[in-house]
C-alpha cells in the first residue's frame, strides 16, 4: 500500500486485475427473483476477464436464468487489506474453441468432483480498494474537524 494517510485509498483497474491474478479463490453472487446467492469459486485471470469452472447446479442455473453478478477477491495481512468487485456478466462456455482455449488454463479444481462447465465473467465495471489496518481512532475523545 501507498504510503498515505488516508487508512482507506482506491485501487486503478491495473492495480484491481493485479491483485486478482494474484489470486485464486474468489466469490460469485448471483441473484435470480429474490433470491441472492453467494458461491466460492477458484479462478483464473484470462485477459481481462475471469474464468472457473463448475458443475451442473444452483449455481450453472442462476448464471443461465440471469446472467448480471458480482465477483469479489480480497486478502490481507498484518498491517493491509484489500478488496476487488466485479459487476459484470457471466456465460458458460459453448463452442469448442472456447472449451479448448479454457482447457489450456491453469486452473483445476480445488475439491475431487467433475466439474465439466466453464464460466467466463466479462466485466462491466471493476473496483477496488486498498485498506491501512491499524488501531481504532478514540470514538469518545474531541474529534478534529
Amino acid at each position: 500500500m501507498e504510503n498515505t494517510q488516508d487508512p482507506v485509498v482506491a485501487l486503478t483497474d491495473e492495480q484491481c486485475w493485479e491483485r486478482l491474478g494474484a489470486q485464486e479463490l474468489g466469490r460469485i453472487v448471483t441473484h435470480v427473483g429474490g433470491v441472492i446467492d453467494i458461491f466460492p469459486v477458484n479462478y483464473v485471470v484470462d485477459g481481462r476477464e475471469i474464468v472457473f469452472r463448475t458443475a451442473e447446479g444452483s449455481k450453472l442455473f442462476e448464471l443461465t436464468v440471469n446472467d448480471d453478478v458480482l465477483f469479489e477477491v480480497d486478502d490481507h495481512t498484518e498491517t493491509d487489506a484489500w478488496s476487488v468487485v466485479i459487476r459484470g456478466t457471466a456465460r458458460r462456455l459453448e463452442t469448442d474453441d472456447e472449451v479448448q482455449h479454457a482447457d489450456t488454463l491453469p486452473l483445476t479444481p480445488w475439491i475431487p468432483t467433475l466439474k465439466h462447465n466453464y464460466v467466463r465473467i466479462a466485466p462491466g465495471e471493476i473496483s477496488g480498494r486498498a485498506f491501512r489496518r491499524d488501531g481504532e481512532p478514540d470514538r469518545y475523545g474531541v474529534q478534529p474537524y
